[in-house]
């Protein structure tokens, strides 16, 4: 019955290539590329992604990148034109959740709880602290261990000026296993928890 344990949709071979080449192309953009460029290149990753979830509308990890990559768009955007980006981010982790909230270990979950801290709340946006704090807590607890899972729980934790628990997260997170297929984000990742660490010292 090992079958029973997989997702309901499994990636095909195509889709998990173009999951690798969206996750990698990602972590040049965000973490190599000047940010003056980066905008534009998030619109056309962007594309790609939305074309890679119209070929596999049920595989919850090509939603996640999806709305991933809008999501950093948004912040390379910003202001209110930023605003339909997260919205759409938002509806891609939605989507992703109800077809399997586990997928790529609760990075949906993840991704949806740092939307809700970071976006305004209403009558501007649809930011929610409270619904954030349940995301974040209910990805800790898919994916205890995680470098992400434990840096947004920390960034949150910062946010709320919640300092002290902040830093157990944030050093948590930098002592997360590495992620072989993606060093360039893992790189990227500990220089985000390092710059963090040194507002909180």
């Amino acid at each position: 019955l090992a079958w029973a344990c997989q997702p309901a949709f499994a990636l095909t071979p195509a889709g998990d290539e173009a999951l690798h080449r969206l996750q990698t192309r990602w972590a040049e953009i965000n973490y190599q590329l000047p940010a003056a460029q980066r905008e534009a290149a998030f619109a056309k990753l962007a594309a790609t992604a939305e074309s890679a979830v119209t070929s596999e509308p049920q595989a919850a990890e090509l939603r996640i990148w999806h709305g991933i990559v809008l999501s950093t768009w948004a912040g390379a955007k910003g202001g209110l034109g930023a605003l339909s980006l997260v919205k759409r981010a938002r509806q891609q982790f939605e989507s992703a959740i109800e077809i399997d909230p586990v997928s790529l270990d609760g990075s949906a979950l993840t991704s949806l709880g740092s939307l809700y801290y970071q976006v305004p709340g209403w009558p501007i946006g649809f930011g929610d602290d409270d619904k954030a704090r349940e995301l974040l807590g209910q990805a800790l607890k898919i994916n205890p261990e995680g470098i992400d899972s434990n840096y947004f729980y920390a960034d949150f934790l910062l946010d709320q000026g919640d300092d002290a628990k902040a830093r157990l997260y944030f050093e948590k997170a930098l002592k997360a296993a590495p992620r072989p297929s993606r060093p360039v984000a893992d790189a990227g990742r500990h220089e985000d928890i390092r710059k963090k660490l040194a507002t909180l010292s």
